[in-house]
């Protein structure tokens, strides 16, 4: 259990980094107001990444079950993105998808670096 834990940790810490940087990089080329559309998506994103690791700690206990939560928050996300002017669609939605270019970023970084 350690190894996971220290793995959640890592990929919270890459993703936290790679927000940064997205969003500074957005409000540099495009306008404020998009760079912190992407950061409501990112944030969500980070939550939907600790619920599912919440889940994967969970995996070998005596009863499992399913949680629905993560899909909801991703529904509620995009609705409330929908329906309020403020908020734009696409870069909420690619400010969530960040937890997945953190994946992408943490399996480079585990295929091209040798083993110790």
């Amino acid at each position: 259990m350690q190894e996971f834990y220290q793995l959640s940790q890592e990929l919270l810490l890459i993703t936290l980094v790679l927000t940064g940087i997205i969003f500074i990089s957005v409000w540099i080329f495009y306008s404020l107001n998009i760079a912190l559309n992407y950061l409501i998506g990112s944030c969500t994103g980070v939550v939907y990444l600790k619920m599912l690791g919440k889940n994967v700690e969970q995996i070998g206990a005596e009863n499992p079950k399913f949680n629905k939560n993560r899909l909801a928050l991703v529904v509620g996300l995009l609705v409330l993105a929908s329906q309020w002017n403020q908020l734009q669609i696409l870069p909420v939605f690619l400010g969530f998808l960040t937890y997945k270019a953190t994946l992408l970023v943490y399996t480079l970084r585990t295929v091209l670096t040798p083993d110790s």
